[in-house]
Formats: structure tokens, sequence, C-alpha cells
């Protein structure tokens, strides 16, 4: 229970502040705990700390996922109704926690591309159990002729991108004063599951056209 205290203390300096400008004595004073309490869990200080926001989210994520397509909902639905409804999701939970997310996607980026390939490593090796998580339900679809034989790991990094790019565009629409929250995560899971499941041509090229 204290450690989870200072977790959720150090997201909200983090979200607030962001991570340069974050204290160890801000994010103890926010949880209600001494500093050297607050080492006695993470004796690395804020960078342990950041590390262990970022593990308990790619947990999440990766159970989020699974959770999403387990075998009665895949055996259950048509494979697009369950992305959607995933997408759909993502933007939900990321829209309800939009100023942390922003730091971490930043930070998470400068470490990635740091000198510390320990860091860089950690990202790496959390990106990938996602991108494994969600190439698993693809690979069942591919298998049952639901979508085409397209490696699945490429189409989940092709997925998760697509997530990420629609959440800064749903993000800079907030912030404009575009669509309300529920709103704009609809609207947006339903452009892009379109785009994912039909593409963006508007009449299907006949492959003796594409041939010639």
């Amino acid at each position: 229970m204290r450690r989870n205290a200072m977790l959720e203390a150090a997201c909200m300096v983090f979200a607030e502040k962001g991570y340069a400008h974050a204290t160890v004595d801000e994010i103890a004073h926010r949880a209600e705990f001494g500093k050297g309490t607050l080492y006695n869990y993470f004796e690395g200080g804020k960078e342990d700390i950041f590390f262990a926001i970022f593990d308990e989210i790619y947990d999440d994520f990766r159970h989020f996922i699974e959770a999403s397509f387990t075998p009665e909902k895949m055996a259950d639905c048509p494979v697009r109704d369950l992305f959607r409804e995933f997408i759909t999701s993502c933007f939900v939970f990321f829209l309800d926690r939009q100023e942390l997310f922003m730091m971490l996607i930043k930070e998470a980026h400068r470490m990635m591309f740091s000198d510390d390939k320990r860091k860089a490593t950690f990202f790496l090796n959390h990106r990938d159990r996602v991108v494994q998580a969600l190439a698993v339900p693809l690979d069942q679809a591919i298998k049952r002729g639901e979508i085409k034989p397209y490696p699945p790991r490429a189409l989940a990094h092709m997925i998760l991108g697509n997530i990420n790019g629609c959440q800064m565009q749903m993000m800079l629409d907030k912030e404009h004063g575009g669509c309300t929250h529920t709103d704009g995560a609809s609207e947006s899971a339903d452009f892009l599951s379109t785009l994912l499941f039909d593409g963006i041509l508007a009449k299907p090229v006949s492959s003796a056209l594409i041939d010639s």
C-alpha cells in the first residue's frame, strides 16, 4: 500500500511538473511519507520511480490486450468489432490520463535513444512484449482467414503506431475545444477501424490493372 501510494503521488507530480522538474521531496510530500521512507522502496530515487510507473503501465496494457481478445471473444465476435472496441478503450484510457501519458511518452523516447543501453533495453523489451501480446489475436485471425496473411508482429506494430498517432491528434483537438472525450474516442475508433480494415482506396483496383 505504501509503494502504491508513492507511485500514485509520483504520477500526479510527473503529470503536473514533468519528469525534469519533479523532485523526490515533492513526491514524498504528496504521498505523505518521509523522503527516507521513499528511498527504502526506490533506492534510485526519481528514476526508479519512473521505471516502476512504466512497468505497471506496460503490464496493465498487456493484460488489457489479453482481456480484449480472450478465446471466448475471438470465437463469438467478428475480429473487426473486437478491434474497434479495443481501439476505443485505448483512446478513452489515454484521454483520462492525458498529461501523464504525454510526459511518459516524451521521456520514454528520450531514454530509448540515449547512450545508456540499460535504459534503451528497458523500453524496447517492454514495447516488444506489448507488440507480441497484440500479435497473438492477429495471428489467430489470420489462421481463421478473417484477415490477410501479413506478418502478425508487423501488423501489431502498425496498429499500435496508428493508435498513438490518433491519440496525439485527439489531444490537440481536445486542447482546442474539439470533440468531447467520449465522442472523440468513438469517432477516432470508427475512423481508424475503417482505415485499417478497408484501406483508403475509393474502389478496389484489379490485379490486372496493377500489373499493367
